[in-house]
C-alpha cells in the first residue's frame, strides 16, 4: 500500500502521543514493505528526507509566527501535497485543524481518521472555540470513509451521537525492563521517595487538583512535574512556590529518562479527563509504576481495578496521608504489565492498524 499519515507535527517524536504513534506505526509499515509518507512541520528538528525507511515530507507550518491559526495553514499544506502522491490511504490523526479542509482531500485514497478525544470538552478553550471544535468533529465524522476510536468510551460516544461505526484500536506501549537508577541523581531523589506527573499542563489534566491535594498532605516526598511551562503552569508554579516539595521541571521527551523516573516513583498521578486511551497512561502501566488516576470512563476502561482513583483534591490528600497504597505497588504493576503484553503492545496495535487499513482497500 501507499500510505500517508497526516495530522502530526512529524517524526521522530518530539511533541506528543500522535507523533509517537506515527513514528512507531510508519516504521513498522515500512519494514512490512509499504510505501509510507509522514508529514513534518518545515521547522521540525529532523530535516532528512527519510527516517528508517519512511518518506518525510516537510510542509510549511507558520504556527511559530502566527500561533494556533498556523496549524490550519500547515494542515492545508499537507493535504494539498497529498494530492500529488497517488496514495491508496490517508490516515488522519485527529481532526481539530484539518477537518475544515475535507473538500481538498484527494478523491482516490481511502480516508481513515483517528478521532482522538472529545476536543470540544477541553476547558482551556473559550466557548466559541469549543463550538467550532464540535463542528469540526462533525465534519470529520462525515468526510471520512472509516473511523478509528482509541477507547471504548470514544467508540460509544460516536455511535450514540452520530450513529456511525468506528473501529476500536488503542495506543501501544513497550514494557520497560532495563531500569537504571542513575537518572535519579539528576533530580536529587531516591527510589520510591518521590511522586510524579508527566502531562501537558492543562486544566482538563487535573494538574491543579493533584497539586492542591499534595500541598494539603503531610508526605515528605517531592512531587516532580514534567510539562512545558505555559501560562497555566507558570501560574500554578507561582501559587505553590513556597511548597518546596512541588517541583516544576519543564518538558522532557527522552523516553528512557521518563521510563526510569516512572519505574522508581512512589506514586504516579494521571489526571487526564478528556480523550481516549492516553499514551502516557499506557507508558506508565508498562513502567512498573503505581498509578493514581482521575475517576473517569476513559481511565477506568484501561486500568480497571489495577489503580486507585481520585475525584477531587481531598481524595489525593487522603491517599497520600494514609500512604498505605504503596503496599500494592508490586501486584498492581504486575497486572498492568500483563495487560500491556496481552492487549497494548506495539506489535499488536501496529498489526491491528495494518490489518484494518488493508481490509478497507481490498
Amino acid at each position: 500500500m501507499k500510505i500517508a499519515i497526516l495530522g502530526t507535527r512529524g517524526i521522530p517524536n518530539n511533541h506528543g502521543g500522535f507523533e509517537q504513534f506515527a513514528e512507531y506505526f510508519s516504521v513498522y509499515l515500512s519494514k512490512k514493505g509499504h510505501e509510507v509518507y509522514v508529514y513534518n512541520s518545515h521547522n521540525h528538528p529532523y530535516q532528512e528526507k527519510k527516517f528508517k525507511g519512511v518518506n518525510i515530507v516537510h510542509a510549511y507550518d507558520p504556527e511559530y509566527k502566527i500561533g494556533t491559526i498556523g496549524q490550519f495553514v500547515y494542515d492545508l499544506n499537507c493535504i494539498l501535497d497529498s494530492r500529488k502522491r497517488d496514495l491508496d490511504v490517508i490516515l488522519q490523526l485527529g481532526y481539530t485543524s484539518n477537518s475544515i479542509w475535507h473538500w481538498a482531500l484527494p478523491k482516490k485514497p481511502v480516508i481513515i481518521t483517528n478521532m482522538d478525544g472529545m476536543e470540544w470538552k477541553r476547558s482551556k478553550y473559550r466557548p466559541i472555540v469549543r463550538k467550532f471544535l464540535k463542528y469540526a468533529e462533525k465534519l470529520a465524522i462525515h468526510s471520512s470513509d472509516y473511523l478509528i476510536s482509541d477507547s471504548i468510551g470514544i467508540q460509544d460516544y460516536i455511535t450514540t451521537t452520530y450513529n456511525k461505526p468506528s473501529k476500536f484500536i488503542a495506543y501501544g506501549a513497550s514494557v520497560f525492563s532495563e531500569p537504571k537508577e542513575d537518572i535519579l541523581k539528576a533530580y536529587n531523589v531516591k527510589s520510591n521517595q518521590y511522586c510524579l506527573i508527566i502531562a501537558r499542563l492543562e486544566p482538563e489534566n487535573n494538574i491543579e487538583t493533584i497539586i492542591k491535594g499534595y500541598h494539603k498532605s503531610n508526605v515528605p516526598y517531592d512531587l516532580i512535574i514534567f510539562g512545558s511551562l505555559n501560562e497555566y503552569g507558570k501560574e500554578l508554579q507561582r501559587q505553590y512556590k513556597k511548597d518546596k516539595r512541588i517541583r516544576f521541571v519543564g518538558a522532557n521527551y527522552n523516553q528512557d529518562d521518563l521510563n526510569n523516573l516512572r519505574y522508581y516513583s512512589r506514586y504516579y498521578f494521571h489526571g487526564h479527563s478528556v480523550g481516549g486511551t492516553n499514551p502516557s497512561l499506557l507508558e506508565a502501566m508498562a513502567s512498573n509504576t503505581l498509578i493514581i488516576a482521575n475517576n473517569n470512563v476513559f481511565n477506568k476502561s484501561i486500568l480497571e481495578e489495577n489503580a486507585r482513583y481520585f475525584s477531587d483534591s481531598n481524595d489525593i490528600n487522603e491517599i497520600l496521608n494514609q500512604d498505605i497504597l504503596f503496599n500494592s505497588k508490586k501486584e498492581y504493576s504486575r497486572l498492568n504489565i500483563k495487560k500491556i503484553k496481552d492487549y497494548y503492545s506495539w506489535s499488536i496495535i501496529n498489526s491491528d492498524y495494518e490489518d484494518f487499513i488493508s481490509r478497507q482497500i481490498e
